[in-house]
This record gives C-alpha cells, sequence and structure tokens, in this order.
C-alpha cells in the first residue's frame, strides 16, 4: 500500500499532491512540500497510509478523538 501526500484545506477539501512506495520517502516529501507551499495557517500538509485515494480521503476526513492523557 502507498503512502499519500494530502494538502488538507479548511472545509474537508482534499488535494492529492503525491503517492510515495516508502514512508521515510513520503515523509521527506511533506516536510519539502510544507517548506515550499506557504501554506495559509487553516491548510496542512498531511501523509496517510491507504489502499487507494478513496481510502485515503476517507481517513482524512474521519474525526479523531484524543485518548486519556496520564493515569487516571
Amino acid at each position: 500500500m502507498p503512502y499519500y501526500i494530502y494538502h488538507v484545506k479548511p472545509f474537508g477539501q482534499l488535494e492529492q499532491l503525491r503517492a510515495l512506495d516508502t514512508f521515510s520517502e513520503a515523509s521527506k516529501q511533506a516536510k519539502l512540500l510544507r517548506l515550499q507551499l506557504e501554506l495559509p495557517a487553516t491548510d496542512k500538509v498531511k501523509v496517510i497510509f491507504a489502499e487507494d485515494p478513496l481510502q485515503a480521503q476517507d481517513l482524512l476526513c474521519q474525526v479523531r478523538v484524543a485518548g486519556p492523557k496520564g493515569d487516571d
């Protein structure tokens, strides 16, 4: 499965930028893109591991809940 790099804009707008085979290469590319694109504070560049672009977009749109912090 490839690693996809997406430009994530407000209101769930997604733009696929790249698809790479290894995490290390995807991570390097994402870091470079974050520096080069001069994005507004509301935009992000994210790396996601998925079977295909449709699954990647679905995963990026899901709301994630943070786990508990520390000992309860």
